[in-house]
């Protein structure tokens, strides 16, 4: 699942003079249970570790800062980190280790497979680790989907027997095949109003046909560029590298 946000605050990166602002700020897309998830990872590991550090002996308080210098910088980057922000100038693409920026127009295209994954002009591959794919809300939205055909074809079955009963019975029968088409998310004539889509599907829907609105435009042109997140690398290789120490020396 993911939760597309307004990011008025985000920073806009540097704009050539005269370019139009664009309609909206930065649309920010997350997984809301990658997020729960790495809050109570770090709440453990802060737990164990301060305990380990305030109460430990010898060599444990080091081993603890050790593995908490090493951890705390590795769950945030899989969890708390990786997002994607979309505006209408350009895709953002937070992901564990960097950062990458595609103007719409160099995007060749957006897909979906076990991976959500964009691609651009160059045909380099980048994975959207804020939009993970899950099949179990891929079959829950597909058996949604089945369930509201079924309902439609029998409101559908049900109004056309009702109509040789004559016009009172068959105001009866559609009012409730109406009724029944609001219930189950349906549109006029009991047909589905659209299908029903996983949380992270109708993200990449919605990045698709910015990208087919967007990518011919002149602000939406430009270089792509990939920036490594050296304050998340850092910390977790000199806690590697103090535990491996540590751990060698003992």
């Amino acid at each position: 699942m993911t939760t597309p946000e307004h990011q008025p605050n985000d920073p806009e990166p540097t704009r050539p003079p005269g370019s139009a602002a664009p309609r909206y700020q930065d649309r920010v897309y997350r997984s809301p249970a990658a997020l729960v998830g790495g809050v109570l990872l770090l709440a453990l590991i802060g737990w164990l570790g301060i305990d380990a550090v305030v109460t430990g002996e010898g060599r444990t308080p080091w081993l603890a800062l050790a593995t908490m210098l090493l951890l705390v910088p590795l769950v945030v980057a899989y969890t708390l980190r990786p997002a994607v922000y979309v505006n209408d100038d350009r895709l953002r693409v937070r992901n564990p280790f960097r950062v990458i920026e595609l103007p719409w127009g160099q995007v060749a295209s957006l897909r979906s497979g076990f991976s959500n994954e964009v691609f651009d002009e160059s045909g380099t591959k980048y994975q959207l680790w804020a939009l993970p794919v899950s099949l179990r809300a891929r079959n829950k939205a597909v058996r949604a989907e089945t369930r509201a055909a079924a309902q439609a074809a029998r409101a559908a079955r049900a109004g056309s027997g009702s109509e040789g009963s004559g016009s009172g019975a068959g105001s009866g029968a559609g009012s409730g095949a109406r009724a029944s088409a609001g219930r189950g998310g349906l549109g006029p004539g009991g047909v589905p109003s659209g299908p029903k889509r996983a949380e992270s599907d109708r993200a990449m829907d919605e990045m698709r046909e910015m990208h087919e609105l967007r990518q011919s435009e002149e602000a939406a042109q430009g270089e792509v560029t990939v920036r490594w997140a050296y304050e998340i690398a850092g910390p977790a290789v000199v806690g590697a590298v103090l535990l491996a120490v540590l751990l060698g020396v003992g």
